[in-house]
């Protein structure tokens, strides 16, 4: 796209920051100055958490706020471009936390049903934007095989982890022996999900299965 039509689109539509939605000042890309610094950010030693199945899991955001108001709009309100943001977070995040520690980078994939009725599979798009940032392209190593409940609208953990239990299994034609996977979504809450994508990869042969996120909500 050459600079005249980006001048054009950046007239009729602003680019805006996706976690306040303010307008973004010239040299500031997808984030304000304002959320870089007072955004939810986790350090060190609070960015990771174990889960069943998973190694570690990573994520750079707490899930609050307006971190909260942004993966929700990513996610049911159609703002696809969010990914352009989020992928480098959670890219620089895998960078800090797990460097060298995975072979294949993947996602936790929407049934067929879901996709179609949101138009994208917002987990995928996360996925593309930080592998771009890494170096390395995500490979389709899972899917769904039933369409589920929402895990958003359960309560609980012990509802979310039987909702989700045997949804997911491994794609045929990848060998996965012997692989270490490191497993993509936008939010780990009770991480029943990442839980049961691990469980198929490591069925599958994986050798161990590790999780990044854009936020946590633990």
């Amino acid at each position: 796209m050459n600079r005249g039509v980006v001048w054009v689109l950046d007239l009729l539509f602003p680019p805006k920051c996706a976690f306040c939605g303010g307008l973004l000042a010239d040299g500031e890309v997808h984030l304000c100055a304002g959320c870089r610094r007072e955004l939810p950010w986790l350090k060190g030693a609070q960015a990771e958490q174990a889960c069943e199945n998973i190694t570690l899991a990573v994520s750079p955001l707490r899930y609050q706020g307006k971190v909260r108001d942004s993966i929700r709009r990513y996610k049911f309100h159609g703002r696809r471009g969010y990914a352009k943001a989020y992928g480098p977070l959670v890219a620089a995040c895998i960078q800090a936390h797990l460097p060298g520690r995975f072979d294949l980078l993947t996602w936790a994939p929407l049934s067929d049903k879901r996709k179609r009725q949101r138009g994208y599979d917002q987990a995928f798009l996360l996925a593309k934007a930080a592998g771009k940032a890494l170096g390395i392209a995500p490979t389709p190593l899972l899917k769904k095989t039933r369409h589920t409940a929402a895990q958003s609208g359960l309560d609980g953990q012990e509802a979310r982890r039987t909702n989700i239990q045997g949804a997911y299994q491994a794609v045929g034609g990848i060998p996965l022996v012997g692989k270490r996977v490191l497993l993509l979504d936008d939010v780990i809450t009770t991480g029943s999900t990442a839980s049961a994508c691990a469980r198929a990869l490591l069925d599958a042969g994986a050798a161990e299965v590790l999780c990044a996120t854009v936020a946590r909500a633990r």
